[in-house]
């Protein structure tokens, strides 16, 4: 149970993480631009944006891998560039390429990771982070011996040994099969209960899945920071309808409607139709059919994905 590592949690009068005003240049390249957010205990917060965007970055900035140029950052208080040993004591990182050594056995892993932590009763953490993450019949195996997804789950178990109040996961269920996303995510979300966790991913449906808000970078500025259902409704405030015709209809036919309505064509038949608020227009594609003698099959109102608002947001960049 996830109890037996957070029952001793402290309340802390504190943000979890504070992000103010930071910027980080690479020569003359700004990498990050005057970021602000900030991320609550109990929460588990996406961290987005096109590749360059920044979000290594970030992360790099607040496990103590990286100085910012201008601006400073908290973990519960805590600089990590005057106090990074005391930061790094309260935080857990899993990198993107998750470092590990093939050679050593699972539980030699830990029992490393367990040292460089100098944690007491150590034997007992051992165990306890095995059975969380689920690496009990893979226990006695060597790390090159075992799947992605098992790796992943080592990645995780050393990132969580030590009890850290801030958990950040860089891509960590990148290039897993269907279930073993369906695993780590389950593992994620336990893992929030009482701390935060920072969750970077380019597989938009799991941070939509998983995650209570998200923080969007383009370009090292921030372009999104809310509730994913109110990101996703930020750039198309009005409709968004998917229309279906009995017979084919052109693009260029629809577009005359109006001049608000945008229109993405899906098959030769098929739409989706996207407006801002105010301007009601289902009468108009009725009005529409009935003037070209065709009829609609089907008209209903579609949820704006966070993976449309991200292209928007981003410039339409591959995500």
């Amino acid at each position: 149970m996830l109890s037996i590592w957070i029952a001793s949690a402290q309340n802390w009068n504190v943000l979890s993480i504070e992000v103010n005003n930071i910027s980080k240049y690479y020569g003359s390249q700004a990498a990050l631009d005057d970021l602000s957010f900030h991320a609550n205990e109990g929460e588990i917060l996406g961290l987005l944006g096109p590749n360059g965007a920044g979000k290594t970055t970030t992360m790099k900035i607040l496990s103590c891998f990286l100085t910012p140029d201008n601006g400073s950052a908290s973990i519960y208080g805590l600089n990590p560039v005057e106090s990074p040993l005391k930061v790094k004591s309260i935080l857990g990182y899993l990198p993107e390429h998750n470092p590990l050594y093939g050679s050593m056995y699972v539980r030699e892993s830990l029992e490393f990771i367990a040292e460089l932590h100098k944690l007491k009763n150590k034997g007992k953490r051992i165990e306890e982070v095995i059975e969380i993450t689920g690496l009990g019949p893979e226990r006695n195996k060597k790390i090159m011996q075992l799947s992605k997804g098992y790796k992943q789950r080592v990645g995780i178990a050393q990132a969580i040994i030590h009890k850290p109040k801030v958990l950040i996961l860089d891509e960590p269920i990148s290039g897993l099969d269907p279930n073993q996303i369906q695993e780590i995510r389950n593992l994620i979300t336990e893992l929030k209960s009482q701390s935060c966790v920072i969750f970077s991913s380019h597989i938009l449906q799991e941070v939509e899945s998983i995650c209570d808000r998200v923080v969007i970078l383009d370009k090292g500025k921030l372009v999104a920071n809310d509730i994913i259902s109110n990101v996703s409704q930020m750039t198309l405030a009005g409709q968004n309808i998917f229309v279906e015709f009995a017979e084919a209809v052109r693009l260029q036919d629809l577009i005359k409607i109006t001049k608000d309505i945008r229109w993405e064509k899906k098959t030769a038949k098929s739409f989706m139709a996207q407006s801002p608020a105010g301007i009601e227009f289902r009468e108009m594609i009725f009005d529409f059919a009935v003037a070209n003698n065709n009829k609609i099959l089907e008209m209903r109102s579609s949820k704006v994905s966070l993976e449309s608002a991200f292209k928007t947001l981003t410039k339409n960049k591959e995500s």
